[in-house]
């Protein structure tokens, strides 16, 4: 190719500006609708991933057994000695300029019941260490605008608890609470002129109650408090009277309704009485994401050192949280979706409109034809072309995204993402992978120059008489 080729390309392309005009908006609008949405996606998985992240960290080291069979007993599958383990995750030269946070976490089952409004429910109770959950919230990695509270226990009582705002409504707590949009059901006020019996077992009622009487003294002041009946590690029950100080939207209706937060000293209180503490998992935030694989091997080379000779195993984030995986997935699958619709309307279009420039110019091609000029000149004319178009088109779609783009996200308009409990304003994060838009402008390019091939093949082979007397 040499500059005449380029040079009568585009005077070729000027000469009817509608037609070329129309073409370039075709290919740019596709283009953006494309970065737009790989914009939202971008978004969509970096809230994802800031929210679950900060809930559970990045790894967890876990009982071999306890991911898969936990659920049912999880203090079968507690971890001896962590108090050592988590120093030396923490110490180690390695892990260091690595990890965010290092923090214990006990999950247990128990049953929670409000004994003054005759309630009770199955919960999953949570004991966190209150000052590592607050540093935990301040992560933010990728600058998502999550307002995210402090940790409602950072400073309060050790018998102090969060429970989800679902738990909170079927206990009859909202109230107490002062929560919103959470009003009084219709059984309620039926209930009230009926005599309510006990919501628990008689023995169970009466050790609820002997636990309330020891935790409120003279000067008790009325609010929202719950017992929490717990199977400690000898089997035998537990209860711990909980000042409820707060409710927060778990972000799932079904995780809502039944999950208690409480101080990690309370929780091993609770489950395992005077005996030796243990905690469920030890969670482990890192600065950067992309760590994650070194960090892991890591942490499993101290664990084969100073596992105790415990089977303990490391959990990856995207084992923690398949939601999170299956979301990407989903996202991805319509991504190329997309791109396959918008890239079969760019062929469609650039291939209609290089059809049309050979029949305006076929008494021009057979003119070319008889001077000399030899098939290949020809394919390389049109193809050249369509490469042009692919590349303007390309690039006014370029600044078309980032222009909606930086016009959406100071819009003030919010939206709420999957899993969570509060309105984020909308962002497009259109140069936020660059690989993924270099590959969809570059595949943009290749999809129109491509297109323009076979116009190029059947202008090249028109016979020059037939090109000549072409009206």
């Amino acid at each position: 190719m040499n500059r005449a080729d380029w040079s009568l390309a585009l005077r070729n392309l000027l000469r009817n500006r509608r037609r070329s005009i129309s073409t370039l908006a075709a290919l740019a609008i596709g283009l953006a609708a494309i970065l737009l949405f790989s914009g939202f996606k971008a978004n969509l998985g970096y809230t994802m991933l800031t929210a679950y992240a900060r809930t559970g960290g990045h790894l967890q080291v876990q009982h071999r057994d306890y991911f898969l069979y936990g659920s049912g007993n999880p203090t079968a599958y507690g971890i001896a000695d962590y108090e050592g383990l988590v120093q030396a995750l923490r110490r180690d030269p390695v892990l260091k300029p690595l990890v965010y946070v290092v923090t214990p976490m006990l999950r247990f089952g128990g049953l929670a019941g409000n004994f003054d409004a005759g309630i009770s429910r199955t919960v999953i109770g949570t004991g966190l260490v209150a000052a590592d959950v607050q540093r935990m919230r301040e992560w933010n990695e990728y600058q998502v605008p999550v307002l995210r509270p402090n940790f409602p226990l950072l400073g309060a009582p050790p018998d102090g608890a969060i429970v989800g705002v679902g738990l909170a409504r079927v206990l009859q707590l909202c109230e107490q609470l002062h929560l919103k949009s959470c009003h009084k059901p219709q059984a309620q006020a039926a209930a009230a002129v009926q005599p309510r019996g006990p919501a628990l077992p008689s023995d169970i009622a009466d050790l609820a109650q002997s636990e309330q009487d020891s935790t409120a003294g003279p000067d008790a002041k009325p609010g929202a408090r719950i017992e929490l009946l717990s199977s400690s590690a000898r089997g035998a029950p537990n209860v711990a009277g909980l000042d409820v100080i707060a409710a927060e939207d778990q972000g799932f209706k079904e995780l809502d309704e039944i999950s208690v937060i409480v101080q990690l000293a309370q929780a091993q209180r609770l489950v395992f009485g005077r005996d030796n503490p243990r905690v469920t998992a030890i969670m482990i935030m890192l600065n950067r994401t992309a760590d994650e694989a070194r960090a892991a091997q890591r942490v499993r080379e101290i664990l084969g050192q100073r596992g105790g000779g415990q089977p303990l195993v490391v959990r990856t984030f995207e084992d923690l949280n398949p939601f999170y995986v299956q979301s990407d997935r989903m996202f991805d699958v319509i991504f190329r979706f997309i791109f396959v619709l918008i890239g079969g309307i760019v062929l469609f279009t650039v291939g209609n409109t290089m059809n049309t420039a050979v029949v305006e110019r076929t008494v021009e091609i057979g003119t070319l034809r008889a001077i000399g000029l030899r098939q290949a000149g020809i394919r390389r004319l049109f193809v050249i072309e369509g490469f042009i178009l692919g590349c303007v088109g390309a690039l006014a779609g370029l600044l078309a995204a980032n222009a909606l783009g930086a016009l959406v996200n100071h819009s003030g308009l919010t939206w709420l993402p999957p899993g969570s409990s509060e309105q984020l304003p909308l962002q497009l994060r259109v140069m936020g992978n660059l690989g993924t838009v270099a590959a969809t402008t570059l595949g943009l390019v290749v999809i129109a120059t491509a297109s323009a091939w076979w116009p190029a093949w059947r202008a090249a082979n028109l016979k020059v008489v037939e090109a000549l007397r072409h009206a």
